[in-house]
């Protein structure tokens, strides 16, 4: 797959084995593509086998090398599974990028039990099901993980009980694997979104805001103080440094990728 003209060598993935979760569309996508752009062999995984199937003929077409894979994130058969079958396929894990989860709009009231269990199943349990596999894979040789948290991670947001807490966690067990397993030479940093430009939103303002789409969306974008939501490439971007050798001296840290949302919110 031919490299952008702004790849050094310190950022290039050249010869090694990446997995994302969540890889058919969104932020997911646009990592697993720029993944491959910088040289990497890419697990394209999803609950959606034929959305990252599309994802993987988009990257070998422009010449990468990359495998799609139906995982349940929920299920941690499903991941084991669908981690042996990239490392049959492309060989050892280098990196993963955990970008598999859902949302859900709600206070403590307005979120129900149901609601509370499955943002907890994808979010949170999913994550350590990946979490899980890839620190198996990387002992011993060493690898960067990179798990996508949120701003809603440390901010109080409205209407985001479930989903706050669920990224919640997902910032703390960040931290707890880059401790636990440095000295395995596993790093594991987060990076923190703020509302980014995915077709969850397109979807979201439709169901919600008929005929008010581009309305909402404009109202919405303003809400960061760099009056725009963010991109999935721009995100893939920070993903690629954190997960290549440029990064090798950060573990442990959470990157808000926010238009200053969290810092220069009025």
């Amino acid at each position: 797959m031919t490299r952008s003209s702004g790849d050094t060598d310190a950022r290039t993935l050249d010869g090694k084995t990446a997995i994302v979760t969540g890889a058919a569309s969104g932020i997911g996508r646009a990592i697993a593509i720029r993944f491959a752009s910088a040289g990497a062999r890419v697990g394209v995984l999803d609950i959606d086998e034929p959305a990252a199937a599309a994802v993987v003929r988009e990257i070998t077409e422009a010449g990468g090398a990359a495998v799609a894979g139906r995982c349940d994130v929920t299920l941690a058969a499903d991941v084991a599974s669908a981690f042996d079958a990239v490392h049959s396929r492309f060989g050892p894990l280098d990196a993963l990028v955990t970008s598999a989860g859902v949302a859900h709009v709600g206070t403590v009231e307005q979120t129900s039990e149901a609601d509370l269990d499955r943002v907890y199943a994808v979010n949170v349990k999913g994550v350590y099901h990946a979490l899980k596999a890839g620190v198996a894979a990387m002992k011993g040789r060493g690898g960067a993980i990179l798990n996508i948290a949120s701003i809603a991670s440390s901010v109080g947001i409205a209407d985001r009980f479930a989903y706050s807490m669920s990224k919640g966690a997902v910032l703390t067990m960040t931290y707890s694997v880059a401790r636990d397993y440095i000295h395995d030479k596993i790093r594991c940093n987060c990076v923190a979104p703020a509302r980014i430009h995915t077709p969850f939103v397109d979807g979201y303002l439709a169901r919600n805001y008929p005929g008010r789409e581009q309305e909402m969306f404009e109202q919405l974008s303003r809400t960061q103080p760099i009056g725009r939501m963010g991109e999935p490439e721009e995100v893939a971007e920070l993903a690629l440094f954190l997960c290549s050798d440029a990064a090798s001296f950060i573990t442990g840290s959470n990157f808000p990728i926010d238009g200053g949302f969290a810092s220069l919110k009025m």
